[in-house]
Order: C-alpha cells, then structure tokens, then sequence
C-alpha cells in the first residue's frame, strides 16, 4: 500500500529520486563518523543517529494565514525525504535540532503527528528551536521527546550555536556559501559548516531561506548541489 503524505506517494516519490546518483561524503568529528547526505541530514554511524534541522513545516498555513495561498504541497517533499532516509539508513533514533514547526497550530501540525506515530517504535527527540511555539501539550506523543539540549557524548545538540565543553552541533542558521563558475557565473548552495569546536547543519525543510556564512581557513564546509556533497574548504 502506497503512504500517502500531503497528498504525495512515497513509493512514486522513492522512484524519482532514484533517476538521480545520490552522493554522501564521510566526515570525521571527534573521532566519530557522520555522514554528511545531500539531502541535508547527517547520519551518525557509531550511534546510528539521524540527525536534521530545520523542517519548518505549517509555514504554508502560516502564510496562508496572512493571505499568500501558499500549498502544504511545499512540505511533502520534506516528510518523504525523511521517511527515505529512515528506509535506507535505520536508524536508532532521530534527533531534530529545532524549528520542526514553523507557526502555531494548524493542519500541518495534524498531519505530521499521525506520520510521526506510524513510525513507531522509532523514538525521536526533538531540541526546541524558535519557531517550536506549539503548546507542549502537542508534544504529547508515545515516541517523541522534547528537551532544550541534548548530550550524547562527544556532542552536544542545540537549536542556535552556543559554547559548550563537547563538541556543539546546532542548526537555525540555514547556513550557505556562495560557489563562482569558470565564467564569473555564482549560485548559492546550503552547505554543512564545521568548525574546532562546533558544527552547524543545513535547514532540512524546502520552504526555508539561506544565510551566507563566513569561512576561516581552518573551518571545513561542504556544499550541498542537486544530489551531491561536494569539500568547499
């Protein structure tokens, strides 16, 4: 039977991206793996973590809302893409680094709750970002958790950046660099940045903007374009 999820097939969606070669590059952290996806999420091998930021879904009922017709047809991708990457990876768990929700309650919020249960018993935890201003009595979810922080050594998770003994992975930024052709010609990509003491993620939803990050020479940073990682620095 076909999952239907904001009026999109899983099956049909798995079959067009299979027209494209999918390409992760392995980073090292802490003497830890993480595999660095081009669609925006980490997988944690030790651990066997999923890690993404960012979602920002009901942001097209939030501007609904405010009269731009705006269709939830701009989330489905992103739930398909998750539900993917649990697929092909397994997981133990997922970890969201905040902004899962963009707005307050709306359908969206409905809709991705009963996708959440039918993963059962995969336990997810989310690091309230924000934009997570939904009553925590919508929290109340058998296999989902809520929490400011989180730490599984050697890291720390957070929504926004902040100092902190282990090593800090965090989103909110929407991070990106700007890459400049052969003939002058540029085009902003979001991208992984990692740097001596923390690293920030990509904002995994469609339906969000970028910020142009600034890079040190001792920073690395990997660009996302189309289906592929690509070692910017």
């Amino acid at each position: 039977m076909c999952c239907l999820i904001f009026g999109m097939c899983f099956d049909s969606f798995s079959k067009l991206e299979a027209v494209g070669i999918i390409t992760m590059i392995k980073h090292k952290v802490k003497q830890q793996t993480l595999y660095l996806l081009p669609e925006k999420a980490i997988f944690w091998e030790e651990k066997k973590r999923l890690i993404v930021s960012d979602l920002h879904l009901g942001k097209a009922g939030h501007f609904r809302k405010s009269g731009i017709p705006v269709s939830d047809l701009v989330h489905s991708k992103d739930i398909l893409t998750l539900e993917k990457l649990i697929k092909r990876h397994k997981p133990s768990e997922v970890i969201l680094l905040g902004d899962l929700f963009h707005s307050e309650h709306n359908q969206g919020w409905e809709i991705f709750k009963r996708w959440l249960k039918s993963k059962a018993p995969l336990k997810f935890k989310l690091i309230l970002g924000n934009h997570d201003v939904l009553d925590l009595s919508n929290y109340s979810i058998d296999n989902l958790e809520v929490m400011e922080s989180l730490n599984i050594g050697p890291f720390n998770f957070t929504h926004i950046p902040e100092p902190h003994a282990l090593y800090n992975l965090a989103g909110h930024i929407h991070p990106a660099v700007q890459l400049i052709g052969k003939a002058r010609q540029s085009v902003k990509v979001p991208c992984y940045y990692f740097g001596e003491l923390n690293g920030i993620l990509p904002a995994f939803g469609n339906f969000t903007g970028t910020a142009r990050i600034t890079i040190e020479k001792t920073d690395t940073v990997f660009g996302i374009a189309e289906n592929e990682v690509i070692k910017i620095n």
